[in-house]
């Protein structure tokens, strides 16, 4: 009975090692991560997934890799760490002790020949990505607008960024390229441009939006000719493009959003929570000194068409700290 067991035994364990071992799964293979992250996110069939090749990660032994998920005009971007043997996977964000934590981001945002006011050299750099078309965006210009020279006369410097939702908003991107050309004539010109459109809105559809435009620039400092080619032509696509990308590198999705000397804030915020960051900002940077403007320019700036106008920005802008 003994013999007879053993024997059994060992025929069931040479059958075993016979069998092929279970294939081990790893991340590093997009078809198995998405059908994970499917899971996670509850993301049906119809979110599109799209997961970019591995890359250097900021921890040895650990890949970055960036995850997009898309729904029409909505979208989600996720960063996940993943072990390079492909077995473990962490989500989050990943710090350096001994730099600013958000110099990622610093350094994706581009302040030259960009439209600003407020002070140069100012400890606090506050740079909206807006849409001329988002009502919350209405809302989030003029709260900065209202209170921020009023408030921090010397303190705090705004830069526009043009982030129009175009699957959102039909007539956004035009404004933005007609903004740029107004602003290549006449910085100051641009803010005044600015507040109109804002408050327009509702009278504005792509088919009079070239009009418009042409009504509001009369008896500005703004040629109408040139700026009936600029408009014709789109010549300053390609400028809002520039911004486009860098809204897309900083993974943004919705307007509007601004950074505070790199902390990103989405969604419009009442005038107190601002107000309560920008202050922290202001005390931190008179210790830490990693953020705000390096002007390293005259208090006289150069601009394109309009050199005396003190909240434009200048030719050759200062740094970000970082």
């Amino acid at each position: 009975m003994i013999r007879k067991s053993v024997f059994i035994l060992a025929a069931a364990l040479a059958c075993f090692a016979q069998q092929p071992a279970a294939k081990k799964v790893s991340a590093l293979d997009k078809q198995t991560m998405e059908v994970w992250l499917r899971h996670l996110f509850v993301w049906p069939a119809p979110i599109q997934v799209s997961i970019d090749d591995p890359k250097p990660g900021p921890m040895a032994d650990f890949y970055q890799v960036k995850v997009t998920g898309t729904s029409g005009p909505q979208s989600q971007v996720e960063t996940f760490y993943v072990s390079k043997d492909g077995q473990k996977i962490f989500r989050g964000a990943v710090y350096d002790i001994a730099q600013n934590p958000f110099k990622e981001d610093l350094d994706k945002i581009k302040t030259e020949m960009r439209p600003s006011f407020g002070t140069p050299g100012a400890p606090v750099v506050i740079a909206e990505f807006s849409d001329f078309e988002c009502p919350f965006c209405k809302e989030e210009a003029k709260t900065l607008r209202d209170n921020i020279l009023k408030t921090y006369p010397k303190e705090a410097r705004v830069y526009f960024f043009d982030f129009p939702l175009e699957q959102l908003h039909p007539w956004a991107k035009s404004a933005a390229i007609a903004g740029r050309c107004i602003f290549r004539q006449s910085a100051s010109t641009f803010w005044d441009y600015h507040d109109w459109i804002f408050d327009h809105q509702g009278d504005i559809t792509p088919d009079n939006l070239m009009a418009k435009v042409l009504e509001f620039a009369k008896g500005k400092p703004v040629d109408s000719a040139q700026l009936s080619s600029c408009l014709a032509t789109r010549a300053t696509e390609g400028e809002v493009q520039q911004t486009i990308d860098m809204a897309h590198a900083l993974d943004l999705n919705q307007t509007p959003t601004i950074f505070i000397n790199g902390r990103k804030l989405a969604g419009t915020m009442p005038w107190e929570q601002l107000k309560a960051v920008i202050d922290y900002e202001i005390g931190y940077q008179k210790i830490a000194k990693n953020a705000g403007e390096d002007c390293g320019c005259d208090v006289r700036l150069a601009t394109p068409g309009d050199t005396a106008a003190p909240s434009a920005a200048p030719n050759k802008p200062g740094t970000l700290h970082k």
